[in-house]
């Protein structure tokens, strides 16, 4: 099976009580977390050390997110950039998403719902490539590509080859690998080569 690569995370926030759960959680979850409480080492640290994600607060002394933001998109225009703040409002919203944060987090949030918007980040910026999810994405996509083609419905698909519903929806949309058993039976009802879930 394949290993995913670590997603290695910057959280620049003054807020050590934040930065302390944070970091905590997130290494939980198996990411590599590095912490800066000050602002001003941020660019340095960026330039000698590779970072997937930022986790970025706006209201820091000596220098705000914003303009630090500004300085690193022009060191890096292609950082995931999260910004996190407990001083939102909508000029700062649009300021940094005109600077491409990836997304605007009003604090205090759910540790759970940052973790969801890594995951949004990996997956759509493709920060890391697991060779497994991506045969499972690949096959999903071309599986849904061939039933719409044919104009089956789940339901219709399901009937023809004895798979449930669910099954099938779920290898549509990458969740799980079908064996090969499974494609075969998917092959037959859509009256196509088994090889085309790998073209």
């Amino acid at each position: 099976m394949a290993r995913r690569q670590k997603i290695r995370i910057l959280i620049v926030d003054d807020n050590k009580p934040f930065t302390n759960v944070a970091q905590s959680f997130l290494e939980q979850k198996n990411h590599i977390v590095k912490v800066l409480n000050h602002p001003g080492k941020a660019l340095d640290m960026l330039k000698k050390e590779n970072f997937h994600i930022l986790l970025l607060d706006l209201k820091m002394p000596d220098q705000s997110g914003e303009e630090l933001l500004d300085k690193i998109r022009k060191q890096d225009p292609h950082l995931c950039v999260i910004v996190v703040t407990g001083y939102p409002s909508v000029e700062s919203a649009l300021s940094t998403m005109k600077l491409k944060a990836f997304d605007y987090l009003q604090k205090p949030f759910d540790m759970n719902v940052l973790a969801e918007v890594i995951d949004k980040a990996v997956y759509e910026l493709g920060i890391y490539t697991d060779p497994e999810e991506e045969l499972k994405r690949a096959i999903g996509t071309k599986l849904r590509q061939l039933r719409k083609d044919a104009s089956y419905t789940l339901k219709n698909l399901s009937t023809k080859t004895s798979l449930s519903q669910s099954l099938i929806s779920k290898i549509e949309l990458g969740n799980t690998s079908a064996s090969i058993a499974t494609l075969l039976k998917l092959a037959n009802a859509l009256n196509v080569p088994i090889k085309v879930f790998f073209e």
